[in-house]
């Protein structure tokens, strides 16, 4: 045994020992592809074997309410303080808060479906976990690849934000007199932002500290937080007049009623607002933290979707009722309906600060999220392993941490990106509507059981056809003028939608039950819920498309080129059955000797 494993030791990362390995290792790409990309792991090896390469345990501190906090100040950020005005004003109107609403519905939708994951696989991977037991290696990486790149840029651009908002607060054009301009470098990349890169590692150094101890910070900035949105609740209800929202400033020239632009003008409004809801996800990544994940994880999740829903709608009702529709802000919607009032004007600063604090709390929960999806893509060994390291004292991944805070401060010092809706979270998105379709797949299919490959078949086929119709649902709503022979394409694709749905109901029996906690209404919900993301993501603008192509480019070269030669080397070694950390590096699966398993 001992000698077996000083031979596995000495040919570990035998792909990149050296150049004419390598060469070897890109000759064989096709067949590792094959081997690897659709690989799966099952729930107990996520939660054995595979949390092991990390080493010491992350503490399991966290209970419900960290959890509502941790979903309240991941999404009541400074994104509704923006979207709200353009929602209101180029879409729906006061009816905006219908908008709030309905995608408050397809948020709680989405976070049915990570519930019950969440609940039975309780690890710190979130999505990627969700999809490597579900679709495998492949269909994992390149979704956590994708959310881990929006998690930095959106964060960089949060950042930046924040040197604006805290201007707002204190009366100071911060852009102008806290950013340093480097007249050599191009524009867009010329504005040192060193505010920014301050509050960054100041949140990496807290989260790499302690998980709890974060929390505890989260609930003060939060409770402040919240405090300043209610402040501007208040003050609509108090100020403003109803008569708002049914007359516009100017009926000569635009609409009246509460729904000037109808409801497919509410409609493109809640795909609007949705990235005011983005932030939920991060809560998943918690799970390997929770006390009691089958009671607190439906608790934080769902409760800290219904809550954020619950205000905002009440935000966006009393935005309408301060301004008429056609006379909001549309870049700073909330203060500047108090800017020109007489004696209120030092309501702006208030709301400045508010968002200060949104965008602090926003950071905080991201960034703790991001460092966990990280840390399990480590385990998974298509990153470098130490990334999966969970530091002893603390209890918390600090590499992944420390890597990606550097990471996001260094783009947050030079790139002017803008958290006004440019970086919509078009991966965040993508990654909803797998783990929808994941939840309904593992349900219908046993994974890992040759006897249930009769299932995957028409499941696969079924979320397929669901998908399409609801593409081209979307297309149709997009793409073609107004008119009965648009109501009646649109019914034709919803009544083909409906029918798929309902034969596969009642068809193909489910495979699997829910020991804990499941999904209610299988598979009416996550179905919805795959039509509306897709809804979604077909109201998302040209850039960000481009922008996912390209992520989704890199992705895919990362993985060809190294992701699935270290997970082959790994498989064959036996690392993928190894306690990461072990100082005897015992093996615990695949032993040529029969060594004994977890």
């Amino acid at each position: 045994m001992a000698k077996r494993e000083r031979e596995i030791s000495s040919s570990s990362s035998s792909s990149f020992a050296s150049l004419r390995e390598y060469g070897r290792a890109l000759g064989e790409t096709h067949r590792r592809i094959v081997r690897r990309a659709g690989s799966v792991t099952t729930t107990y090896e996520e939660m054995s074997r595979v949390r092991a390469r990390s080493g010491p345990d992350m503490a399991r501190t966290l209970r419900w309410p960290d959890l509502v906090g941790f979903g309240l100040g991941g999404m009541v950020g400074a994104g509704v303080f923006v979207a709200t005005g353009r929602a209101a004003r180029l879409y729906a109107g006061p009816a905006v808060v219908v908008s709030y609403a309905i995608a408050g519905l397809c948020a709680l939708l989405s976070a049915f479906c990570y519930t019950e994951f969440a609940v039975d696989m309780p690890v710190a991977g979130g999505a990627f976990s969700y999809l490597r037991v579900t679709f495998g290696e492949f269909a994992a990486f390149l979704t956590g690849a994708n959310l881990i790149m929006e998690y930095v840029f959106s964060n960089a651009a949060v950042a930046r934000s924040f040197t604006a908002y805290l201007g707002t607060a204190i009366g100071v054009d911060t852009p102008e007199k806290w950013r340093v301009t480097v007249s050599f470098l191009p524009k867009g990349f010329n504005q040192i932002d060193l505010l920014a890169v301050g509050v960054i590692l100041l949140i990496t150094i807290c989260i790499c500290y302690s998980t709890k101890e974060s929390s505890v910070l989260n609930m003060v900035l939060t409770t402040i937080h919240i405090a300043f949105i209610l402040f501007i609740i208040v003050m609509g209800f108090w100020r403003g007049e109803w008569r708002n929202l049914t007359h516009p400033a100017d009926p000569s020239k635009d609409a009246g009623g509460f729904m000037p632009y109808g409801i497919g003008g509410v409609l493109n409004g809640a795909a609007m607002v949705y990235v005011s809801y983005i932030g939920y996800d991060a809560v998943s990544t918690m799970a390997e933290e929770v006390s009691e994940p089958t009671r607190d994880i439906p608790v934080g999740v769902s409760g800290s979707v219904a809550l954020v829903t619950v205000l905002y709608c009440l935000m966006a009702l009393s935005m309408s009722m301060l301004v008429p529709y056609d006379a909001i802000d549309v870049e700073s919607p909330f203060s500047g309906a108090f800017k020109g009032s007489d004696g209120w004007g030092w309501v702006s600063n208030v709301i400045g600060a508010g968002a200060s604090f949104g965008i602090l709390t926003s950071l905080l929960v991201s960034m703790l999220g991001q460092a966990r999806y990280l840390c399990v893509i480590g385990r998974s060994n298509v990153v470098p392993a130490w990334l999966a390291k969970v530091h002893p004292s603390t209890a918390t991944p600090v590499n992944a941490s420390a890597f990606l805070g550097l990471f996001t401060a260094a783009i947050a010092l030079f790139t002017d990106l803008d958290i006004l809706l440019d970086l919509v979270s078009i991966g965040t998105l993508f990654v909803f509507y797998m783990v929808a379709n994941a939840v309904v797949y593992r349900r219908y299919v046993a994974a890992g059981t040759g006897s249930d490959a009769n299932r995957s078949w028409p499941t696969a086929a079924f979320l397929l056809s669901f998908s399409l119709a609801a593409l081209a649902f979307t297309l149709l709503w997009h793409c073609t003028p107004t008119g009965i022979a648009k109501a009646a394409l649109l019914a034709v694709c919803a009544a083909a939608a409906l029918s798929l749905l309902t034969a596969f109901r009642f068809l193909v029996p489910q495979a699997r039950k829910p020991e804990f906690w499941g999904v209610p209404m299988m598979p009416w919900i996550p179905a919805v819920s795959i039509f509306l993301n897709v809804f979604l993501l077909g109201s998302l603008d040209g850039p960000s498309y481009v922008r996912f192509g390209l992520f989704s480019a890199a992705a895919v070269l990362v993985y060809v080129l190294y992701s699935v030669h270290a997970s082959h080397d790994a498989e064959e070694n036996g690392d993928l059955l190894m306690k990461v950390g072990d100082s005897e590096a015992r093996i615990v699966a695949g032993a040529g000797d029969g060594a004994s398993k977890v």
